[in-house]
């Protein structure tokens, strides 16, 4: 809960927070910070294991090549540290799903560009993006 009064405190309130069906998430406190603000609540269906996939294996590179190397000092260092590191993943370490690019320069080569809905699907209040090649 603490988490996501700070994050809204610094970022804004989201229009939508994703969960997994973890207890901490089905619990009361959970949504009592979100709800107030218009928070729309979405959770991730039963047995939905890769719904999240992504942001579990960014979390296990960040875990693999920089939490268990560095062994941060404290709670007070973990912020900065990560910062350094978000910052190395993203500008310098190349990822072999882009082609040995970095996730920056993948950015700068690719422009994004709303994706046309189906004429049947419904309307998001929203708009989705998907990166394409720059012509």
């Amino acid at each position: 809960m603490r988490a996501a009064q700070r994050a809204i405190a610094r970022h804004g309130a989201p229009e939508i927070s994703n969960t997994d069906q973890g207890c901490q998430f089905t619990s009361a406190e959970f949504p009592a910070p979100l709800l107030p603000r218009g928070v729309k609540l979405s959770m991730d269906g039963k047995g939905r294991c890769l719904d999240n996939v992504f942001v579990e294996r960014l979390w296990r590179t960040v875990k693999s090549e920089d939490v268990r190397l560095k062994r941060y000092g404290s709670m007070v260092d973990a912020p900065a540290q990560l910062d350094q590191f978000f910052g190395f993943y993203n500008q310098r370490r190349p990822h072999s799903s882009l082609a040995a690019a970095t996730p920056a320069e993948t950015c700068r080569a690719t422009r994004c560009v709303a994706i046309k809905q189906r004429p049947n699907a419904p309307k998001l209040k929203s708009k989705v993006f998907r990166a394409v090649p720059r012509s």
